[in-house]
C-alpha cells in the first residue's frame, strides 16, 4: 500500500525552517550533561544533541544538530514510524503451506511447501499452530520433501561474522522471508547443587540434537560463565562443553545462531511434526511454490503494531530489516531488497516533508557502521511522528525509562520519558519523548560518536532528568 503525498508541502517546509532557526538560536546544553561529558573523556564536538517541544514554546537546546553521525539502534525510529504511517498499524504478513504433490488419504505422496511471506514474528509456537492445521486437514505422512520459499526477499548471502566477527551471535542474524524464532538456540543451564551436576535443555527442541543432558559444575565465582565452558559449537547439532558451569551463577541462558537457515527449519518443523505424530523421511530444500499450487494452510502473524512494540521495546535488530525491506517492497513491488527500500525511504522523506540530505541507509536498524543521521532530522521525524495518527502506537513501543526493555537500568527520567536507545562500540545514542514536570512533552535527541562514547550512559540520563525537571 502505498502512502499518499501530504497536502500542504509548502507549509510543512516553512515549518521545518522555522524550527531549524528557533534549534539554532537554543539555549546551550545543560552543565549536568557537558560536565558528565568531560568525565567520560568525550569532547562535547562528538555529540548531536537537539532539545525541542513537540508542541508551542519551551526549553530548547542543540549542539552539532545537523552533523551526520552514525545512530546505532536509534534509527529503528525511522524504519519503524516510516512503516506505521505507510503500512499501517493493523498490517500483517502470511506463512502459505502448499501442496505439491498428489494426495493419498492421509498421505502427500509429493513435496510439502512453505512459502514465507517475511513475517519477522514467526516464532516456534506460531509454526507449531501451522503443523497443527495442517495436521488438522488429516494429512499423517509427507513422502516427499519440505520446499522452502524465500523468494519474498532478494537478498545476497549473509556472512553473519562480518558486523563484529562474533557469527554465533543471535543479533547478527540476517533477514529471510521463511525466518523461524530468528533462528536462535537458547541453552538453559540449570545447576542441580545436590548431584553437583548442571542440567542442560535446549529450545527450541531440535529434530536430531545431541546436545549433552548434562555438564560439569564448578565452585567459585560466576564470572566469565561463558568462557568458563569452553564451549565448541563446531558441530551444531552436537555442541560440546568441555569446562564448566559455576553453581554460583545460578540459572543461566545463552541465546547462540549456530545453525545455518535451511537446517535449522527442517530441525524444527522436523521436530514439531512428528510431535504431534506426523511422519516425514524426507529433507529440507530451497524452492519456490510454482503459480496456483493448492494452498493448505495459512498462519497470519500478529499486527505490525505489535511487532513494532518487540522491535522497540527490546532492539530487535534481525526483525527491524524484516520490517524496513517489508516497507519498501510495499511502496515500490515485491521482491523486496534493501536497495528498493532505501529508494522508497528517501522517496516517502521528500513526500512528508522530512527530507534527509544527510541520511545514509544500510539495513535500517542502525546495526551499521556506515549508517548515518543527524539528531536534528532525528528530533523532526520524531516531532512529526507525535503530531501524526500512529503516535500511540509508536510512542507504545519505546522503553519507558527505569521500566523496561532497553531502558530499564537508566535513571534519568525515571517513569518519564519513552526512549529508544542505541548501542554499538564507538556509538551511545537516546531518542524519545520526555515529560517535563511542567507537564510539556519534549523530543530529546543524543548520539554520541567517539571512542569513549561508552561511558556516555551518566551524561545522558543527566540529560533526560534536565528536561524532565526544567522543561
Amino acid at each position: 500500500m502505498r502512502s499518499a503525498v501530504r497536502p500542504l508541502a509548502g507549509v510543512a517546509c516553512m515549518a521545518t525552517l522555522l524550527a531549524a532557526l528557533a534549534v539554532a538560536q537554543a539555549a546551550p546544553l545543560p552543565e549536568t550533561y557537558t560536565n558528565a561529558l568531560r568525565a567520560a573523556g568525550i569532547p562535547v564536538g562528538a555529540a548531536g544533541v537537539v532539545v525541542m517541544p513537540v508542541e508551542g514554546r519551551g526549553l530548547e537546546a542543540a549542539a552539532n544538530q545537523t552533523k551526520a553521525m552514525n545512530p546505532a539502534s536509534t534509527m529503528k525510529l525511522l524504519t519503524t514510524y516510516a512503516a506505521l504511517r505507510t503500512m499501517g498499524p493493523a498490517y500483517a504478513w502470511r506463512t502459505d503451506v502448499a501442496m505439491l504433490g498428489a494426495r493419498d488419504g492421509d498421505v502427500v505422496l509429493g513435496d510439502l511447501a512453505i512459502r514465507g511471506g517475511g513475517d519477522p514474528s514467526l516464532v516456534v509456537e506460531q509454526l507449531w499452530l501451522l503443523v497443527q492445521k495442517v495436521r488438522g486437514l488429516g494429512i499423517r505422512e509427507i513422502r516427499g520433501d519440505l520446499v522452502l520459499d524465500r523468494s519474498a526477499f532478494q537478498l545476497p548471502p549473509h556472512d553473519t561474522a562480518a558486523f563484529d566477527g562474533d557469527a554465533l551471535r543471535s543479533y547478527n542474524v540476517g533477514p529471510d522471508a521463511l525466518l523461524v524464532n530468528h533462528k536462535s538456540v537458547t541453552y538453559s543451564f540449570v545447576p542441580d547443587a545436590a548431584d553437583q551436576v548442571v542440567r542442560l535443555a535446549v529450545l527450541p527442541p531440535l529434530a536430531g540434537s545431541r546436545a549433552p543432558a548434562t555438564v560439569p559444575a564448578a565452585a567459585g565465582a560466576c564470572g566469565d560463565w561463558h568462557g568458563k565452558l569452553r564451549a565448541d559449537f563446531s558441530r551444531p547439532f552436537a555442541p560440546v562443553f568441555r569446562g564448566a558451569f559455576p553453581l554460583s551463577c545460578g540459572e543461566r541462558n545463552w541465546n547462540l545462531s549456530p545453525i545455518e537457515p535451511t537446517a535449522y527449519f527442517a530441525a524444527v518443523f522436523r521436530a514439531l511434526w512428528e510431535a504431534s505424530g506426523g511422519k516425514w523421511a524426507g529433507n529440507a530444500r530451497a524452492g519456490v511454490v510454482p503459480p496456483g499450487s493448492a494452498l493448505l494452510a495459512t498462519h497470519v502473524s500478529k499486527p505490525l503494531a505489535e511487532v513494532v512494540r518487540d522491535i522497540n521495546k527490546y532492539s530487535n535488530n534481525v526483525m527491524a530489516q524484516h520490517v524496513y525491506l517489508t516497507f519498501g517492497a510495499e511502496r515500490i513491488g515485491w521482491p523486496a531488497s534493501f536497495e528498493r527500500s532505501g529508494v522508497a525511504m528517501r522517496a516517502w522523506l521528500a513526500e512528508s516533508g522530512l527530507a534527509m540530505p544527510e541520511l545514509v541507509l544500510e539495513n535500517g536498524a542502525g546495526l551499521s557502521r556506515i549508517e548515518r543521521i543527524s539528531a536534528y532530522s532525528l528530533a523532526r521525524l520524531l516531532v512529526d511522528a507525535y503530531r501524526s495518527p500512529v503516535m500511540a502506537e509508536l510512542m507504545a513501543s519505546l522503553p519507558v525509562v527505569g521500566v523496561d526493555g532497553t531502558a530499564a537500568r537508566r535513571k534519568g527520567a525515571i517513569g518519564a520519558a519513552h526512549v529508544k536507545t542505541g548501542l554499538l562500540t564507538d556509538v551511545r545514542a537516546v531518542a524519545g519523548y520526555v515529560l517535563a514536570v511542567s507537564g510539556r512533552r519534549y523530543v530529546v535527541v543524543s548520539i554520541i560518536n567517539h571512542a569513549n562514547a561508552g561511558g556516555a550512559q551518566r551524561a545522558h540520563d543527566a540529560l533526560l532528568e534536565w528536561v524532565h525537571r526544567e522543561g
